[in-house]
């Protein structure tokens, strides 16, 4: 295989980080919504369900063995049906620490990082809004400790985005535009 097409076979992978409230999940379904509008192959995995296990691994507190484990397996059905772009939404994917897993679930794929940003007021408006129980105050504390540990963590090159007074459209319009994945007129969507 020559190089450009060994090139064009590794996988992309469109990486959206944020604080809890920023809008991640929102938004990747909606990027997905535009791909598949426009017929562009992706698979889109929301990455807080590959680790949903309590109690943890005793062998893997973090459990990041065990998201590398179930990224690989989910990524091998989808790239045995010849998908090779990947929208992947978690909280601190956007990290540079996070590109082992990445690297060993997927090979050596180009990760696009995206950051989604937004103020403590607007979180605190989604939030309240979102959660039903217990664990409103621990979701405002743990985001607020991830903005500022993402802001300070992520790679140059990550993009940002604020998504205060924005619509999801917006967002996922700002999104797009840095995967390169459609032309400019087709990312912007309706």
């Amino acid at each position: 295989m020559n190089a450009l097409r060994e090139a064009q076979a590794l996988p992309e992978v469109l990486l959206i980080g944020g604080r809890s409230g920023a809008g991640k999940t929102c938004v990747g379904l909606e990027v997905a919504a535009r791909l598949r509008a426009a017929d562009v192959g992706h698979a889109l995995i929301e990455g807080d369900v590959l680790d949903a296990v309590h109690p943890a691994p005793p062998d893997d507190p973090d459990r990041s063995r065990l998201t590398t484990r179930n990224l690989a397996a989910l990524w091998a059905n989808y790239a045995a049906l010849g998908c090779r772009r990947l929208v992947y939404t978690n909280t601190a994917s956007v990290l540079g620490s996070e590109e082992r897993i990445f690297t060993a679930a997927l090979g050596s794929p180009r990760l696009t990082r995206v950051l989604l940003t937004a103020a403590d007021a607007t979180v605190e408006q989604r939030l309240t809004a979102r959660e039903r129980g217990s664990e409103l105050a621990r979701q405002l504390r743990r985001s607020a400790h991830m903005a500022r540990h993402l802001d300070a963590g992520v790679p140059s090159g990550t993009h940002r985005v604020a998504t205060d007074g924005r619509t999801v459209g917006e967002v996922a319009t700002a999104v797009l535009r840095a995967t390169g994945w459609l032309p400019d007129a087709v990312a912007v969507g309706g």
